[in-house]
């Protein structure tokens, strides 16, 4: 295992840091019990430990509220099992028969699948805004878009093929203007970038525990802002007011129901802790940094096309490519069996992204960098995929970075 260069870190962060491991064992060795419950320590402390959760990811996503001291209701921030569940919550509970929904090609499935399902089984309409030519949406495209029955926008903050960053400040500015719901998937920029739901009228906020916030699988939650309101789609048990007939209406359970991943909770409160003493500007400098050497590297090799922008500046650490004569399911293939180096190929979940490039139905080889990952994991990836590439050569340069 310590010879093995992880480079798949946009579908989940690997290693985990120490502090999250023992968050989460200590968890189930001290009070692994279910909060709400009953009146015991045990479930007071685990409620605690949720509650506190809580209110330091509202504060995370909401820094501008919080240093004019108007902190965000803490109760709007929900949990789920991942970024997936936090959007398909947002979708079903927003859009229904006869509505409109804007949404993007840049899109991951999470978005895709549900806004389909909308459509195909509610009634609803979708418009799907196109990138221009590096992958970045046109705010003004978005308000072309919207119509008089449009009751959601959503997009993503960063592409997971491209990582290409959206500006979902400008979004919101238009979406604010309109007087439409503006929801965003941050599940490759939570814990990478700084977010302010606030400043950017996002009124939900969909997020995944195991990526950036480096937390345990099987963790991940909603925003909601305090303006904002949803129906609920998913009922059972709270453990409060039981003999209710109905699912409650108050935040967070209107979105909550059954038991939760509490160890998980707890590993998102550690990883929590590792950014902020080791600042999320140095993390994002240290991957911002390996991802650049990593793409000038990949840039020389002949019959190495890399896919979207070359930018720096809007981005997150992800970068895709194809190699000459190869299909990427065998790049990825061989990285792994003869060079140890793990990446993640195909279409990512995002196939509209892929049909738009024009790198469907194969895909394309994608790397992620993680806050562990060394500038020895780097060199060693453009060594194999120049080695690889030298095996069967192309009779020309491949050029591109455009989409």
């Amino acid at each position: 295992m310590q010879n093995i260069v992880y480079l798949d870190n946009a579908a989940t962060s690997f290693p985990k840091p120490d502090k999250v491991l023992t968050a989460a064992r200590d968890f189930y060795a001290a009070f692994g019990v279910n909060p709400g419950r009953t009146g015991c320590d045990l479930c007071l402390a685990a409620e605690q430990m949720i509650l506190q959760t809580r209110k330091r990811l509202s504060a995370f996503f909401n820094p501008s509220a919080v240093a004019a001291g108007k902190p965000k209701d803490p109760k709007r921030l929900i949990f789920t099992l991942n970024g997936t569940m936090s959007l398909n919550l947002i979708v079903n509970g927003m859009v229904g028969s006869g509505d409109h929904v804007v949404t993007t090609m840049v899109e991951h499935n999470s978005v895709i699948r549900p806004v389909n399902h909308r459509v195909r089984d509610a009634g609803a309409n979708a418009t799907y805004v196109v990138p221009d030519g590096e992958g970045y949406i046109d705010p003004e495209d978005i308000r072309k878009a919207i119509r008089p029955n449009t009751k959601l926008v959503i997009v993503n903050h960063a592409s997971n093929v491209t990582g290409v960053v959206q500006d979902v400040r400008a979004i919101g500015k238009v979406c604010r203007e309109l007087g439409v719901p503006l929801a965003v998937d941050t599940a490759q920029t939570a814990g990478v970038l700084p977010i302010d739901m606030t400043e950017c009228n996002i009124s939900f906020l969909a997020f995944t525990g195991h990526k950036g916030l480096l937390a345990p699988t099987g963790t991940g939650g909603i925003c909601v802002a305090d303006d904002a309101e949803i129906r609920g789609t998913i009922y059972g048990g709270t453990g409060v007011r039981s003999a209710d007939p109905y699912h409650l209406e108050e935040y967070p359970y209107r979105l909550e129901a059954g038991t939760q991943n509490l160890a998980g909770i707890a590993g998102l409160s550690a990883g929590l802790d590792w950014l902020e003493e080791n600042g999320m500007d140095n993390v994002r400098r240290h991957e911002m940094e390996l991802v650049a050497e990593l793409q000038n590297g990949l840039a020389e090799i002949p019959g190495v096309k890399i896919w979207g922008t070359k930018r720096l500046d809007r981005r997150v650490a992800t970068l895709s490519i194809t190699v000459a004569n190869y299909d990427p399911s065998d790049v990825g293939t061989i990285l792994d069996a003869e060079h140890t180096v793990l990446t993640r190929t195909g279409l990512h979940c995002a196939p509209l992204i892929h049909d738009h490039m024009g790198s469907s139905p194969r895909g394309t080889v994608r790397f992620s960098i993680g806050p562990y990952n060394t500038r020895e994991h780097v060199a060693a990836a453009i060594r194999a995929v120049e080695q690889l590439a030298a095996d069967r050569p192309a009779t020309t340069q491949v050029q591109g970075c455009k989409l």
